[in-house]
């Protein structure tokens, strides 16, 4: 459906969007998570990094993410693939594991991030390209590819730099799918502390004791700075007043994940006629 939001200045918006209640629009904060501060060490970093990693694998999160993806590409025998803000490359690997002849290009902001990504498996797979980008300001031709992902990272963002992914995106790519928090509401942001105590457990699982308060800390501060739908549609609008905003299912049913799908509507009208001919 083409999004039909009411106007907002962007950089304003709250993080549950233009209509969120007086008490959920405090619920949020301007904090960073810990992969995002430059006055943390790189061996801190790539500690939480390297737990989500663990993490995503051992429960499947790699691979559930995979799957949204490739519902994205369906049909296509050869698709290109971007993916940005990539971490560790979990997602990009298992896409590569479930399509045997997609190619990929893994990006993250981060040179350390894209060092050992390139350093590991995917740095020596031949369908994989391995790269620094700037989710915000991506450097590569229009069009370039069938489809960018950007996986559980847009709710690190302030509104008027995900307006600029958004727009991005949706230039050098076909499609542009973003899997991320979906915002809960009042009640269950109040309430999220308590599923900290489970998630330590699981953490420990994967990972020393010394990661559990750093994953603690970036999930508590993921949950107050996740959108809303309605705050994606508002993004999304801003990036482009005519983009073509959905909501498809097949996110997980046990996480609070929502994919959503951007597409240009000179890009949705160009598909169909490649299919009419």
């Amino acid at each position: 459906m083409t999004n039909s939001h009411p106007t907002v200045e962007i950089s304003k918006m709250p993080r549950g969007g233009p209509d969120a209640s007086w008490i959920n629009r405090r619920l949020q904060t301007k904090r960073p998570e810990i992969t995002d501060r430059y006055d943390i060490s790189d061996n801190i970093k790539q500690k939480v990094i390297g737990t989500l990693d663990r993490f995503g694998e051992r429960f499947g999160l790699h691979a559930l993410n995979a799957q949204m993806v490739l519902a994205q590409i369906e049909g296509l025998d050869n698709p290109r693939i971007l993916e940005i803000g990539a971490g560790h490359g979990g997602v990009s690997a298992e896409i590569l594991r479930l399509h045997p002849s997609a190619e990929v290009t893994v990006s993250d902001l981060d040179p350390g991030s894209v060092a050992n990504i390139a350093a590991g498996p995917l740095g020596e797979d031949p369908r994989c390209t391995v790269k620094v980008i700037d989710a915000t300001d991506i450097d590569e031709p229009e069009n370039s590819f069938d489809l960018v992902v950007f996986a559980v990272s847009m709710h690190h963002l302030p509104p008027g730099d995900a307006v600029k992914v958004i727009a991005d995106a949706t230039r050098v790519g076909k499609k542009f799918l973003v899997i991320d928090l979906e915002r809960s509401s009042t009640p269950g942001i109040l309430l999220a502390p308590l599923l900290l105590i489970p998630t330590a457990i699981a953490v420990l699982m994967v990972s020393p004791p010394s990661a559990v308060p750093l994953f603690l800390h970036d999930s508590l501060i993921g949950t107050l700075r996740a959108y809303s739908r309605s705050a994606f549609s508002a993004l999304g609008a801003a990036a482009d007043p005519d983009m073509i905003i959905e909501f498809p299912a097949g996110g997980p049913e046990f996480l609070p994940w929502i994919p959503i799908v951007f597409t240009r509507t000179d890009r949705s009208k160009n598909s169909r006629d490649e299919v009419e001919c």
